[in-house]
């Protein structure tokens, strides 16, 4: 199939209603059907800000985190269409891709 692989970039204390934004991000694809989202945590990152934030051991609320989607153009554009009327503003990198399953069974 052919679609995106969309990653939005954020931080651990983004919070987007009463969750950290990666979170969100995450439990808003499920809702909507989305097959799937990846949240990934960064151990360093330089943000647009021009700050490196980073996890330490005693704070993790800076640690940098991602959330990485792979999606056909429908489900790209209802996803960002949700985004928009959620008043969500995140950075993000929307790539074209080609995806599938291989191998047999379920």
């Amino acid at each position: 199939m052919n679609g995106y692989q969309i990653t939005f970039f954020t931080q651990q204390d983004r919070v987007i209603g009463n969750l950290p934004a990666g979170q969100w991000l995450v439990e808003e694809a499920r809702r909507l059907g989305l097959r799937g989202a990846t949240l990934s945590g960064a151990v360093e990152g330089l943000g647009h800000d021009g700050i490196i934030h980073a996890i330490n051991l005693f704070d993790l609320s800076d640690q940098p985190v991602q959330v990485t989607l792979v999606v056909t153009e429908a489900e790209a554009q209802m996803f960002f269409e949700h985004l928009t009327q959620q008043r969500v503003k995140l950075f993000y990198v929307k790539v074209a891709a080609e995806f599938g399953t291989l191998g047999a069974g379920d």
